[in-house]
């Protein structure tokens, strides 16, 4: 008999154990490297969004303020820098209170006077209603505001006149609105923009002739922001 071979020290191929490999895991200098490059590309797909968002705006007052190629001149004066509406409370004629700035996203057509509302005040308030149905279909894009300086009662007679305005008791609008030199607060209607900006005052003493051209300044406003400004807000 021929003697028994011991066994194969090597085995075949079915025998072998599985060959694992261990792979080490990134370091955490590595794993921040290559967010690096995702994190600033994400501000600036961010940049640019806002930009996109923006450039109606902008577009429209450059528009509005710097090309105007006919040469034409505003009859109301531009406020430069503009003026956000403060965080002051207002009070409303049923005796709510009312922040200020919660009037934005409505053009505003806007007059100060006292309570009594002498005649110079009642000329302003017709003026606001005259000029705001005078803008046709664009009309729901603007209110008319009338901001009372002081606690003297309103004249009942007034009611019918103030209808579909906003009027607010509010003190300390000297630290928003100015007259012009040798004017009182009263003496102008203001223009404010739907973000809060008072961006423009019309002469005092205001007459027929005068309210044309409001008028005329109201529209290109309207027109300009047709983009990017709608009714309510």
């Amino acid at each position: 008999m021929t003697p028994s071979q011991p066994p194969s020290s090597v085995p075949d191929g079915r025998d072998q154990p599985l060959d694992l490999t261990v792979h080490s895991l990134p370091q955490a200098d590595a794993a921040a490297a290559i967010a690096r490059p995702d994190t600033r590309a994400g501000r600036w797909k961010m940049l640019a969004v806002l930009l996109v968002c923006a450039a109606p705006v902008i577009a429209s007052y450059f528009t509005y303020y710097v090309i105007r190629p006919d040469g034409r001149r505003n009859y109301g004066e531009l406020i430069d820098p503009q003026r956000p509406l403060p965080a002051l409370d207002a009070v409303t004629t049923d005796g709510q209170r009312l922040a200020l700035p919660a009037l934005k996203g409505q053009w505003l057509l806007v007059s100060v006077a006292g309570g009594a509302c002498d005649a110079a005040c009642q000329q302003h308030l017709y003026f606001q209603r005259q000029l705001r149905e005078s803008l046709g279909r664009e009309k729901d894009r603007l209110d008319r505001v009338w901001l009372v300086s002081d606690e003297t009662a309103i004249p009942a007679a007034l009611n019918t006149a103030l209808q579909g305005a906003t009027v607010l008791r509010i003190a300390g609008l000297a630290q928003w609105l100015q007259p012009a030199p040798g004017q009182k607060l009263s003496d102008h209607l203001y223009v404010v923009d739907p973000i809060g900006n008072w961006m423009m005052r019309f002469p005092a003493d205001m007459d027929a002739a005068g309210a044309a051209q409001a008028k005329r300044d109201l529209e290109r406003l309207l027109r300009a922001s047709a983009s990017w400004d709608k009714a309510g807000r």
